[in-house]
């Protein structure tokens, strides 16, 4: 009875709803409706309002989108006999309703996400059996050693787990390849990784042919190996000594699971990071998907497999022959198939291992191409929205997962209507500026408060158009692509831990400097406009207004483009760990303050300055979390400086045996708290006002400092500019 009570009056809220939405009123009644909501939702936001006040915000926000909605289908595209016009107002319309669609699709999966899992105890008597993945193609020596010296030292029974690195870069069809080069690379690579597996205690395997790509190269994995579950990890994902602790006991609770998945932490800045100088203050990208989606997803039993960082149940693969490589995002579409079968998935959120991203831009939009040509192929051939077996909110969340990568259209479409506008005198809204001012102006203020709503800490207002512009102008075409041919897209391995040797324009930063100078002339359009046509001058401001705010956001993506120099080919990571150096007779107390999987940086006493010198050759010594047969990892002094504490030693590790890269992979990765100790500092909500007015510093010196790179005068200093505070706002 009160449950029937609970639908009806839920029912009549939405028809009165409704009845509010279509409900004429003045324009000037709507711009006060909308002011007045946002100034609700900025109250409730101060207050930090959580619960029925959160949904209350969120409510009020959507009532004025689908104002706006019904506004705009109802009274502003331009009747069809108008062809000229109708067509980029049509395709505007479209770009704008997909945009209201995904709104209201990551409402659905992030309005109240699930709160962080805690890990079940592991019963020591009764464990499961772990094979550990590690899949490689073209990865070197040294990074591969780091990876599987991480995983030998994961705390865990050893005999109850076997770490396999599977080799795709030394298969038969490459050793005995026409090419004698490539041949010989081939049989080189297999013979150094045999001998580094052997060292390590690590098992190696290849196959016949690099067949269906990485899920190809798993399910070889999956028939010479017999683990109760599969732990993945991508061959730059080096794991935490707790992985396995804080994972495996999910698979005791639930018979059912086939899946844990845990975030991707990443040690070194994405392109957009490093060129911006923003990593160490603002949240990367990937967080805002780790942090709030997944965790949404899962409310929903909807958290997928991202490749890696994650466990799997052997027996649920079974059940689909492996993992799918119908696409070339195998971890989405084995998940889906799996979720379609019944079978669950959990999330922990909290990074256990630490990667690296891809550094220089050609490399990021060659993965973020892979990324959204897979998940293409995915809605083409799997179609979550009608695929059988899954629940209704399954389906709502794998379509908000997949469709997303829409986003290149609509973003084309937003770049190009107001040029359509200002340049050929195209109709794109059958609107007075008044009109257009006060419903879109509400509507653009009630969607930033609602995206800091859902992602304030994790998403800086306007980073996230940055990011879809920067990939729309490579994505789109890659996209087209695959919807005209959806078989035609192969697996290509990101490229990780590049260098870059001196700063430059990247090879496809051309054309963000031809859209900024297009973009610049639609300013100078809309001042010739607004002097020879002064009758629809509120018309064109406005439209010129919009253009200017695409101008920012490109201005912005001309520093993203233009690649600052780093020689570095490691990334360190800030940590405080007691150690003692010895150099000769001497032993010096000190503390590793930051380090690498190359060298380190100690802190010692002054005292020692003057036999401390650069090239000399010592000894580090510490006490690994793990149980290794050595504590000595033997070091060249590269540096020799001064802070206000005492003496700094920049150090190299000289590494020569495999218990060295045992001793660099407990140095480096075995604590996973320190990642989430870093992401914390990160994850402050710089509010929707100070976040604008920081974006816009930033687009005006990174437009200089691009425009300068394209002339060649970056080598002209130029200052940064400065970094707000953080302090939580609901401005």
């Amino acid at each position: 009875m009160r449950r029937g009570a609970l639908v009806v009056l839920w029912a009549v809220a939405a028809m009165l709803v409704v009845l509010l939405v279509a409900l004429p009123i003045s324009l000037q009644t709507h711009l006060v409706a909308g002011l007045v909501v946002v100034a609700c939702m900025i109250v409730l936001k101060f207050f930090r309002a959580q619960g029925v006040w959160r949904v209350i915000a969120l409510s009020l926000g959507t009532a004025i989108v689908l104002r706006y909605v019904f506004w705009r289908t109802t009274s502003t595209i331009p009747p069809v006999t108008e062809l000229a016009s109708f067509i980029p107002a049509f395709l505007l319309y479209i770009a704008e309703m997909y945009s209201v669609m995904m709104l209201f699709l990551s409402l659905f999966v992030v309005a109240s996400p699930m709160s962080s899992r805690k890990s079940p105890k592991i019963d020591p008597e009764n464990l499961p059996t772990v094979d550990v993945f590690v899949p490689s193609y073209n990865e070197d020596a040294s990074l591969l050693a780091t990876t599987l010296a991480a995983a030998k030292a994961m705390s865990y029974p050893a005999e109850k787990f076997t770490v396999w690195l599977l080799d795709d870069g030394g298969t038969d069809e490459k050793c005995n390849s026409d090419n004698a080069k490539a041949a010989a690379s081939a049989r080189a690579r297999r013979a150094e990784l045999q001998a580094l597996c052997a060292a390590l205690d690590v098992k190696y395997l290849t196959r016949a042919r690099n067949l269906h790509a990485k899920a190809g190269n798993l399910n070889n994995g999956l028939e010479h190996s017999t683990g109760d579950l599969v732990a993945v990890f991508d061959a730059d994902h080096a794991p935490a000594r707790s992985f396995l602790e804080e994972t495996v006991g999910f698979f005791s609770t639930d018979k059912n699971l086939f899946l844990v998945q845990t975030p991707h932490f990443f040690i070194n800045p994405d392109p957009l990071e490093r060129n911006l100088g923003t990593f160490q203050t603002m949240p990367s990208e990937n967080e805002m998907f780790y942090g709030i989606i997944q965790r949404g997803l899962d409310k929903w039993d909807a958290a997928f497999f991202c490749g890696s960082a994650a466990v799997l149940r052997r027996e649920a693969l079974q059940e689909t022959n492996g993992f799918s490589g119908l696409s070339i995002t195998e971890d989405c579409e084995t998940a889906l198939e799996l979720h379609s079968r019944g079978w669950s998935s959990v999330y922990v959120d909290k990074p256990l291992i630490a990667g690296l991203q891809p550094e220089t831009f050609a490399s990021f939009i060659g993965q973020r191409s892979r990324w959204a040509q897979g998940m293409m192929q995915i809605l083409r051939f799997r179609f979550p929205p009608l695929k059988r077996g899954l629940k209704f909110t399954q389906r709502l969340a794998y379509m908000s997962s997949t469709l997303f990568w829409l986003f290149p259209f609509s973003r084309f479409c937003f770049l190009l209507s107001p040029l359509c506008y200002l340049f050929f005198s195209l109709e794109i809204f059958t609107a007075s500026g008044g009109e257009f001012l006060a419903y879109t102006f509400t509507y653009m203020m009630v969607n930033f408060m609602m995206q800091n709503y859902l992602y304030g800490r994790y998403r800086w207002p306007w980073i996230s158009d940055l990011y879809e512009y920067i990939q729309t102008i490579y994505l789109l075409p890659a996209i087209l692509s695959v919807i005209a041919n959806p078989k035609k897209p192969t697996f290509k391995v990101t490229s990780k831990g590049e260098s870059m040797l001196e700063s430059r324009v990247s090879e496809l930063g051309m054309p963000y400097f031809i859209i900024f100078g297009i973009l610049l002339l639609g300013v100078v359009a809309t001042g010739v406009r607004v002097w020879m046509e002064p009758y629809k001058a509120d018309l064109t401001l406005v439209t010129g207004a919009w253009n200017v705010l695409n101008l920012i956001i490109a201005g912005c993506a001309l520093g993203v483009v233009s690649e600052r120099a780093s020689r570095r080919m490691s990334h360190r990571v800030h940590i405080d760990r007691t150690c003692r150096f010895l150099f000769g007779d001497e032993t010096i107390e000190a503390s590793v303050r930051d380090i690498s999987v190359g060298g380190a940086r100690l802190h010692v006493a002054p005292s020692h300055e003057p036999s401390l010198k650069k090239g000399a050759l010592g000894t580090l010594e510490f006490m690994p979390h793990a149980d290794l047969p050595t504590q000595h990892m033997p070091v060249e002094i590269r540096k020799v400086g001064m802070d206000d504490k005492g003496l700094l030693l920049g150090c190299r590790f000289m590494i020569a045996t495999p218990e060295h890269h045992k001793l660099v992979a407990d140095l480096v990765f075995a604590n996973a708290d320190q990642w989430s100790a870093f992401q914390k500092r990160r994850h402050q909500d710089i509010g929707v006002l100070r976040g604008t007015l920081w974006f816009f510093m930033v687009s005006l010196y990174q437009t200089g400092r691009g425009l300068s790179y394209l002339f060649g005068l970056q080598r002209i200093g130029m200052s940064k500019p400065p970094v707000p505070s953080v302090a939580s706002t609901a401005k």
